[in-house]
């Protein structure tokens, strides 16, 4: 993607899939050629103490970390180069603020956050906890809505929304991440709550995907779910001017999704 122009605010999004992993593989030096205005990182699986190196604060952002209680696990960030009036950890629910899974920037009259939504795929205990973290962020979308600013939600939410955004959607069905109920769920924040899912409005084709499972050369087969996601307030759908998922290199299983929006800070 060609360097963004004046008035032009440029997001990435990506589950790092640990920050320390994706750093060896090459993702802060990419990141400096991107000249993002905005950078959202989900799964950290790092503390604080662990991130000293200057890698982890890159050059010409406001850098801030979300981690959670747990080691080695989830936890959130986000890079700004425009110093932001406020930051929230946390969008209010406890069991989902303790495992660092909400980032916000507040920039003028926008919100940019940082989202990791749980995986289901350990077992019932964790869909449940999926599941409550999907009402109680549905609640807080609401609340978000009628504020009167503008948002938008980076991140991993952890659900292929059609059959378009999945490769082997018959086969997937039943599993966690292509559930009926996450997909009615996904269907209730676009088409009731007036929700945009940003990709789509400029790209409608098929095989578009953000993680690929590390078997079964699904990489190479391009054999993906699309669960990466910049979800974003109805006032910026005329707004979304370009979008790409980047694959010509590695940082993670899963890919990072960049959107330049007509938008000036």
């Amino acid at each position: 993607m060609s360097t963004p122009g004046k008035g032009v605010l440029r997001i990435v999004t990506l589950n790092v899939n640990g920050i320390r992993s994706a750093a060896k593989k090459g993702f802060f030096r990419w990141l400096a050629k991107q000249h993002a205005d905005v950078v959202c990182l989900q799964e950290i699986k790092a503390q604080l103490d662990q991130l000293k190196s200057l890698d982890f604060w890159p050059q010409g952002y406001h850098c801030y970390y979300h981690t959670a209680l747990k080691k080695g696990y989830a936890g959130v960030a986000l890079y700004s180069q425009r110093l932001p009036d406020e930051v929230r950890q946390g969008f209010g629910w406890l069991p989902a603020d303790e495992e660092g899974r909400y980032l916000e920037a507040r920039l003028g009259d926008l919100s940019v956050a940082s989202v990791y939504v749980p995986s289901g795929t350990s077992g019932e205990e964790r869909q449940s906890f999926k599941y409550l973290f999907m009402d109680h962020f549905l609640e807080f979308m609401r609340q978000c809505a009628n504020s009167g600013r503008d948002y938008i939600f980076c991140g991993d939410f952890n659900i292929a929304h059609k059959k378009i955004d999945i490769k082997n959607w018959r086969s997937n069905q039943n599993r966690s991440g292509f559930l009926p109920e996450e997909r009615a769920w996904m269907d209730r924040i676009f088409n009731q709550e007036g929700w945009v899912d940003a990709f789509r409005v400029r790209n409608q084709e098929p095989d578009q995907y953000t993680w690929w499972s590390n078997r079964g050369r699904a990489w190479e087969k391009n054999v993906g779910w699309r669960i990466d996601y910049q979800i974003v307030s109805p006032s910026l759908r005329d707004r979304i001017r370009r979008v790409e998922i980047y694959k010509e290199e590695r940082f993670s299983d899963h890919a990072p999704l960049i959107i330049d929006y007509d938008y000036d800070l």
